[in-house]
């Protein structure tokens, strides 16, 4: 079972972390969404919507680099099989 907090900064500390956690949960669902969207439609016009959502998810420490990079290559490729 989790410890409460006792002091104001661990408190707020506790506040903070429920703030981002919405708004990465957020990026990381746009991004998901984005991606998803893309794959199902094969539709090249949505490509630099994706590579967004992707390279913003990156800036925040959502996704790690390579990660961005290989996921925005793979959606590149498949569009330009298609």
């Amino acid at each position: 079972m989790p410890r409460m907090a006792k002091t104001s900064s661990a408190k707020k500390a506790r506040r903070v972390e429920a703030r981002r956690r919405i708004f990465n949960l957020r990026r990381a669902k746009a991004m998901r969404d984005a991606v998803k969207e893309l794959t199902k439609s094969n539709n090249a016009a949505l490509l630099p919507k994706a590579q967004k959502a992707i390279d913003k998810a990156l800036k925040r420490g959502i996704i790690k680099k390579n990660t961005a990079a290989r996921m925005k290559s793979r959606l590149a490729k498949r569009v330009a099989a298609k």
